[in-house]
Order: structure tokens, then sequence, then C-alpha cells
């Protein structure tokens, strides 16, 4: 008897000692999941804001140049791509691997940015908006004071 009550004994010590890991395992996914969520978000929203400084840049080069802001984002993609001072410095103005195509498109769902242009004001202004999100750069009432600044910094 005292055999059979050992063999039980550690029976059941195996099957609590299995349920203990389960549970520890759970736990550890219970507590991990959702900050790999949110890092995941995060990382979405920082590629998407970098993206968003990138049309930026393109869109004061553009002013620069033509002395207004162009006045759809396809335009600005197209000039990005053919502007000779663009292509010859594209790594160094946006950054290694800069693929021009991907420029107006935001990197969350790959939907277009927004961009409105304001030409009638004395200050000529525009705002970038991103579709999925309440991120913004600029400005579409003509205060100069907001003329290129994020909403994020």
């Amino acid at each position: 008897m005292a055999s059979s009550s050992r063999g039980l004994q550690t029976v059941l010590q195996v099957v609590l000692g299995l349920a203990i890991v389960a549970l520890g395992y759970f736990l550890y996914v219970s507590i991990t999941a959702p900050y790999e969520a949110i890092e995941r978000r995060q990382a979405l929203t920082d590629r998407t804001r970098v993206r968003m400084n990138q049309v930026r840049t393109a869109m004061i080069q553009y002013q620069r140049d033509n002395g207004r802001y162009i006045s759809s984002l396809d335009s600005l993609m197209m000039w990005v791509n053919t502007d000779s001072t663009m292509v010859a410095g594209a790594d160094s103005v946006f950054g290694e691997g800069f693929m021009a195509d991907s420029l107006i498109f935001s990197p969350r769902t790959g939907s277009m940015f927004g961009l409105a242009v304001n030409d009638t004001s004395r200050t000529n202004s525009y705002l970038l908006t991103d579709p999925d999100s309440d991120d913004y750069i600029g400005t579409d009432t003509g205060d100069i004071t907001e003329l290129n600044a994020a909403s994020w910094e």
C-alpha cells in the first residue's frame, strides 16, 4: 500500500509541475503580447512620421525652387523622381534606401496622405495629413507660426 501511495504522489507532483509550467507560459504570453502589439504600433507610427517628414522636406524644396507649394502628392512624387537635384541627392536628403514611389503613402495601411494647399492667403501654406491617425504637418489657415510644423513636435 505504501508503494501505490508513493506512485500516486509522484504522478500528482508531475501533473502539478506541468500545470505550473503551462500556467507560467500563459502568464508570460498574456504579459508580453500586449506589449509587443504596442511596440509594433509605435514602430508604425515612427515610420509614418519619418515618411511625413520626407514629404515635408520635398514640399519645402519644391517651394524653394518654384516659389509655391505643389498642389498634389502625385505631382510631388513625379517631381522627386524627375528633378535632377532631387534624384542626385535623394540618399543625402531623405536617407539611404529612399524609394520615391512610396513617398506619398502611409506605412500603416498604404493609404495616400492627404494634402491641402492654401495659396489664397498672403502666406502660402499646406496641410499634410495621415488618413490613419491624427498626425499632420503644416496648416491650411495661412498661420505662419504653424507653417511646416508637425503635430507631434
